[in-house]
């Protein structure tokens, strides 16, 4: 077996994106119901707190900045 051979299989890997969607979902649901009066920005910076700690060698991206926003929008719905 060569390295580039280790890993999930496939009903692993689909759980394993199902748990950060719902960890993602969860953080921006949390968040549309306490800073909607916030800014982006400020919203940003406490979606990277809440998600930087849930991943390994977290990094924010797009997707984060577009949540954020559309939080300070109001237009997450539930």
């Amino acid at each position: 077996m060569n390295e580039s051979e280790i890993r999930w299989n496939d009903e692993a890997r689909a759980k394993v994106l199902d748990d950060a969607d719902r960890v993602l979902r969860d953080a921006v649901v949390e968040l549309n119901g306490t800073m909607q009066e916030k800014s982006s920005d400020e919203i940003y910076a406490a979606l990277n707190e809440r998600l930087k700690g849930r991943f390994i060698d977290y990094k924010p991206g797009p997707d984060v900045r577009k949540y954020a926003d559309a939080i300070a929008a109001g237009e997450i719905g539930s």
